[in-house]
């Protein structure tokens, strides 16, 4: 999961203002479908859904399939919303790409009232806040996302990038580490886990 200043992971390309063009584009659009994607009918719910796909992440044989797969997860993700909260999220984004950052910390503030238990809605708040400076509040926000979903690995790997920029290398490290337990074919994600290991244990594997 080529973020702030290096590779993040796949699929999740993160902009000059911190926020993940992955997460940009699935507000709006689809993603092309792995196998077994989408429930049909009768079959599993959202949840089950996001579930299976956790599961299929863990187990792709290729960068290339775990991207589609991260797509989905994030596209589902945002599904979860509102059709007005994911207007909110498309404005912020824009936003965010027009260095506005301000007017998006508001739209997500919005975001969090209008959907209080969507994990999501923390998490574009805590791209916001970082991208205005307020790494505090984008921490706040991180931790948050976390305990509605814990497998929020994009929040994950934002809090391993604000620990790295503050030098706390011990949770960069343990945060990458989670990002690499649910995202294992992440590009580039084992490079960068050797060299938060050697920041943060003094040695490499």
């Amino acid at each position: 999961m080529r973020a702030l200043t290096a590779a993040l992971f796949a699929g999740l390309v993160v902009l000059p203002c911190g926020l993940s063009r992955a997460e940009a584009e699935a507000a709006q659009t689809p993603p092309a479908s792995p196998p077994d994607a989408h429930p049909a009918p009768g079959q599993p719910d959202h949840n089950a859904t996001i579930d299976r796909l956790f599961a299929a992440l863990k187990t792709a044989q290729t960068e290339q399939e775990a991207t589609i797969i991260e797509s989905h997860v994030l596209k589902l993700w945002i599904d979860g919303a509102s059709p007005a909260s994911r207007l909110l999220v498309a404005r912020g984004v824009r936003e965010l790409e027009g260095g506005a950052k301000a007017e998006a910390v508001e739209d997500f503030n919005a975001l969090v009232v209008l959907e209080p238990t969507l994990p999501e809605a923390y998490h574009q708040r805590a791209l916001a806040r970082y991208a205005a400076g307020d790494s505090n509040g984008a921490i706040l926000d991180i931790e948050r996302t976390l305990q509605l979903e814990p497998r929020h690995f994009p929040a994950l790997a934002l809090l391993s990038r604000i620990a790295e920029a503050r030098g706390d290398w011990q949770t960069a490290y343990q945060a990458w580490r989670k990002v690499l337990a649910l995202d294992p074919k992440a590009p580039g994600g084992e490079a960068r886990l050797n060299m938060l290991r050697v920041k943060a244990l003094g040695r490499d594997t």
